[in-house]
């Protein structure tokens, strides 16, 4: 066999295999610690969802415009997979447009290593009461409860503002009204349950 042909043989060879780097690059990373609480809207407003481990697909319908950041430090990125323009978010940012710009859709995000301390101490246990306040034509709860106990955002899976409207619904219906008007998120300890629930006549 020709020499010359071996030698470019082997330069193709070692082209086409993926460096270390790249082979580092596709491994799936560790799930460190961290939960955060995306919005839709600026000053944690709209639409919000709980993220409490790396999703490389987010699937999001809407932009990501502001987020708490309850513990460690987490990637953002703009397209699945952790690919895209990505930033690094610590802290509670109430504007992602005004500090990072690029961060409009959110395709991916992952908690990072160095995150800080130890895990915040749970808080109390959520209240009880099912108090609300009831006019003639709505009834706002400023955290549903049932037998007892606070009402989880969803029963089932990740938490989602789509989720948590069906669950309020319900929580509405349940209580004699058509539907729920608005409902929020609120993260208590590991747990997401429904708020500032607003139960009307006439639902959406």
């Amino acid at each position: 066999m020709d020499r010359r042909f071996v030698v470019a043989l082997l330069a193709t060879t070692l082209l086409a295999a993926p460096s270390a780097a790249q082979q580092e690059e596709r491994r799936p990373s560790p799930d460190f610690p961290g939960e955060a609480i995306i919005y839709r809207d600026v000053g944690y407003s709209g639409p919000a969802v709980n993220v409490s481990r790396a999703d490389p697909n987010l699937g999001l319908a809407w932009p990501v415009r502001s987020i708490r950041v309850r513990y460690g430090r987490w990637e953002l990125c703009t397209l699945a997979n952790y690919r895209g323009q990505c930033t690094t978010v610590d802290r509670d940012t109430p504007d992602l447009r005004r500090q990072v710009n690029f961060l409009n859709r959110l395709g991916s995000m992952r908690p990072l290593p160095g995150g800080g301390g130890p895990r915040p101490p749970e808080p109390p246990p959520p209240p009880t009461p099912d108090r609300s306040l009831r006019g003639m034509a709505a009834e706002f709860f400023p955290a549903p409860s049932e037998r007892g106990r606070r009402v989880e955002a969803c029963e089932r899976g990740q938490a989602n503002a789509n989720c948590a409207a069906r669950t309020a619904d319900r929580f509405c219906r349940d209580r004699g009204w058509n539907g729920s008007a608005r409902e929020a998120l609120e993260t208590v300890g590991r747990g997401v349950y429904l708020a500032d629930t607003l139960c009307t006549r006439t639902g959406y």
